[in-house]
């Protein structure tokens, strides 16, 4: 009988943005406007959107993921001087819609036809997920697509992350779970995946006591451990 840690991956289940959608994108489309202020304002509003779902599950204080996002994006534009209305909401527009990375439909097809689950846990409301899977067209890759929103709170509470094994009916340790945000892979990990950082910036570690399985510079390196 094989052991929890010898069990074979039955599903692959990836955070949302950052890992399979690019935070990013809806800045550098209207980067043009923004002027040299855009590089710093999006690293805030991504911030600011992490801070705010971290406090909030903190207080048990639930606010919906896409309230969040506009907040923070009114916060990030305060503090570069960015007062322009319709600028923020074409900015808040183009997050419906962000750009996936080149590898993730290959990936993700690829992985599929290897007879895995593919799922999406992620702390983004179910209308932003819907529209970022369409976007990217990659909805018929997908089993499920979980959001935090079932539960009213956000990662890192290990609740969020059984969202998947009470689904599928399967131990933590057949789960692969890939992030590219390292204190993400440090919650699946202490919930007991099979955690892959995808760090795709090259940022230094962090939770040397919570380490992941791998890291990888993108997807595409996850067909070798399939």
């Amino acid at each position: 009988m094989s052991t929890p840690a010898q069990r074979p991956i039955s599903a692959f289940v990836f955070d949302a943005y950052g890992t399979l959608f690019d935070v990013h994108a809806a800045v550098r489309r209207h980067a043009g406007d923004l002027g040299p202020e855009a590089q710093r304002l999006s690293a805030i509003w991504r911030e600011k959107q992490l801070e705010y779902s971290w406090t909030r599950a903190l207080m048990g204080r639930y606010l919906d993921f896409w309230v969040l996002t506009e907040q923070a994006l009114d916060t990030a534009m305060s503090i570069v001087g960015v007062s322009d209305a319709a600028l923020r909401g074409r900015l808040l527009e183009a997050y419906w819609k962000l750009d996936c990375y080149q590898e993730v439909p290959s990936v993700l097809k690829k992985l599929k036809d290897g007879g895995h689950r593919l799922a999406i846990l992620s702390n983004g409301s179910p209308a932003m997920l819907e529209a970022a899977v369409a976007a990217a067209g990659i909805g018929d890759l997908l089993d499920e697509v979980f959001s935090v929103d079932m539960l009213k709170t956000y990662k890192t509470s290990q609740d969020v992350y059984e969202i998947v094994t009470n689904h599928f009916r399967i131990y933590p340790e057949a789960v692969s779970f890939q992030s590219s945000n390292r204190w993400d892979i440090a919650g699946a990990t202490a919930f007991g995946f099979r955690s892959v950082w995808i760090n795709r910036t090259g940022a230094a570690d962090e939770y040397a006591d919570l380490p992941p399985v791998a890291v990888l510079n993108d997807l595409q390196g996850l067909l070798n451990l399939a």
